[in-house]
């Protein structure tokens, strides 16, 4: 089975996990990383695991982090879900914006590529010399 979490899961998760690196509460960060989840999956996760509870199942996860690196904590919940047959998929806001920008890059160089290949046409036009009209 795999579970795909959405960008905006991931950044509050990333959010919870920063916050609670600054503060040492991780109740907030257990409860938002539940919520990343559809009841589905939940369901789901609970009947693979051996404690039937995924309350417990991500409070292993997380007290298993040393608070440190939030990829980290990322890391833990793929390694735990794997561990229960179930592949736990996310993009990285960081490599989204990152895609973003050089999706942007890329469609503002080929708008400057259009507007000088315009003015090559216009200069290669031939036009009339004023100075022979008169």
């Amino acid at each position: 089975m795999e579970i795909f979490l959405d960008k905006r899961a991931v950044k509050q998760i990333r959010q919870s996990a920063t916050d609670a690196v600054d503060d040492g509460d991780t109740e907030t960060l257990r409860e938002d990383v539940m919520d990343a989840f559809s009841e589905e999956q939940i369901e789901e996760i609970e009947r693979r695991v051996d404690t039937g509870d995924i309350y417990d199942f991500i409070s292993d996860a997380i007290e298993e982090w040393d608070a440190d690196d939030v990829d980290e904590l990322f890391e833990l919940l793929e390694s735990h879900l794997a561990e229960v047959g179930i592949e736990l998929k996310y993009r990285s806001p960081e490599l989204e914006d990152e895609e973003e920008e050089t999706e942007t890059e890329e469609f503002e160089a080929e708008e400057k590529e259009d507007d000088d290949d315009d003015l090559s046409e216009d200069e290669s036009l031939d036009l009339p010399d004023s100075d022979n009209e008169m």
